[in-house]
């Protein structure tokens, strides 16, 4: 697959943000008929001559040293996840014999499960390249009351954040999660081009909400690493907490974690969703030969704002 047209737009969109004087260079004044710095300027920066970068900025990015690209990074002030996905291009306009497309384990390890089961006081989930929720703990599914339940696993982020008219009330910061999600994606996408599934994923967004194709025509890319989250939730009410990103080396999935700051109001919230989650499962006395488990009404409080 080409990937000339996403390196031209990423060069393009990075070097249209950048003045002459955040580069260092001289600013005679005047009005410039580009915004950001021009072609000529960026090629000086890098170390190459005009024509060299302009062949780049036109997708040519195949037999580009790693020594240039590292030249081109710092020229455009790119930050840790942008350099990646510089380099991510340029690896993907490589001729390869491989696929390209990096492996997306279809289950869960056991291991992984219990370990996702252990964590009793902390909502959790697994998650693959492509935003799709394969495994939930118990508090997860209560946090996530309403979305997310073992019946509808995997549940893809990306189709719920831009297709779900739902998730503008259990985001409050929808606007920032989006942004941020659009920006996992495209580096997703820069990482791994030739992911069918992927590809088709971006395709259904983009044809189905204009707010996913407005971000991803900014090329914006991210790392997930931590966030701070605001989340509704019908039983608790609003609860701010921080998810954590946990890479499952060589799964290719990775693990969220959401826990509140000890002693605060989120962290009440969580240990009354913790005991209401746990009272909805206590087991009863078997009946002929057969378990079930008691559905039992939530404690008569409400820690709603």
């Amino acid at each position: 697959m080409e990937n000339s047209q996403d390196v031209r737009e990423f060069l393009m969109s990075r070097r249209s943000r950048i003045t002459p004087a955040q580069a260092g260079l001289p600013d005679y004044g005047g009005t410039r008929r580009v915004a950001g710095l021009k072609r000529e300027e960026v090629a000086m920066l890098t170390g190459v001559s005009t024509e060299y970068y302009a062949r780049l900025e036109r997708g040519n990015l195949r037999g580009v040293s790693e020594s240039v690209l590292e030249s081109l990074a710092g020229a455009l002030r790119l930050d840790e996840a942008e350099r990646a996905h510089l380099l991510d291009l340029a690896k993907a306009a490589a001729p390869s014999r491989e696929s390209g497309t990096r492996r997306v384990r279809a289950e869960l390890r056991p291991s992984v499960q219990r370990i996702l089961a252990g964590m009793t006081g902390t909502p959790a989930y697994v998650r693959n390249s492509r935003g799709d929720i394969v495994a939930a703990n118990s508090l997860c599914f209560a946090l996530y009351a309403g979305i997310l339940s073992p019946e509808n696993l995997p549940l893809n982020l990306a189709r719920f954040m831009f297709l779900d008219p739902r998730s503008k009330d259990f985001f409050l910061e929808w606007e920032t999660l989006a942004d941020d999600l659009a920006a996992a994606l495209r580096t997703e996408a820069g990482r791994n081009p030739r992911d069918r599934a992927l590809n088709s994923l971006i395709g259904d967004l983009a044809t189905g909400s204009t707010e996913f194709s407005t971000r991803w025509a900014r090329h914006n890319v991210r790392f997930h690493r931590s966030a701070r989250k605001t989340l509704h939730n019908p039983l608790i009410g609003d609860i701010e907490l921080t998810g954590d990103a946990l890479e499952l080396p060589g799964e290719g999935l990775t693990l969220i974690a959401y826990t509140a700051e000890p002693g605060s109001h989120a962290q009440e919230q969580l240990d009354f969703l913790v005991n209401w989650s746990a009272a909805e499962r206590v087991p009863t006395r078997p009946t002929a030969g057969k378990s079930r488990t008691a559905m039992i009404s939530p404690p008569d409080v409400d820690l709603r704002d």
